[in-house]
């Protein structure tokens, strides 16, 4: 991991076609500008993390559905 000091208007190049700006450092906080094709897809990890403990979570109570939905016929006969 490269670790870097920045002031406010400085940038960072990622590749030939990446740039990342410091817009603003306040307090415990630090916004920043990201300039980079369409192509490339640029998330915040805590969203990933939720989205994917939120997908996991659905996928486990979807076989649970299906087992006991299995139960069921499974009690009846069917």
């Amino acid at each position: 991991m490269l670790v870097l000091t920045r002031k406010a208007g400085e940038r960072v190049l990622i590749g030939d076609d990446i740039v990342v700006t410091i817009l603003e450092a306040r307090g415990d906080g630090v916004r920043i500008g990201i300039d980079a094709p369409r192509g490339i897809r640029i998330q915040r990890d805590e969203v990933v993390k939720a989205v994917t403990e939120a997908n996991q979570e659905a996928t486990e109570r979807a076989a649970g559905t299906d087992d006991a939905e299995a139960l069921i016929k499974k009690s009846l006969g069917l």
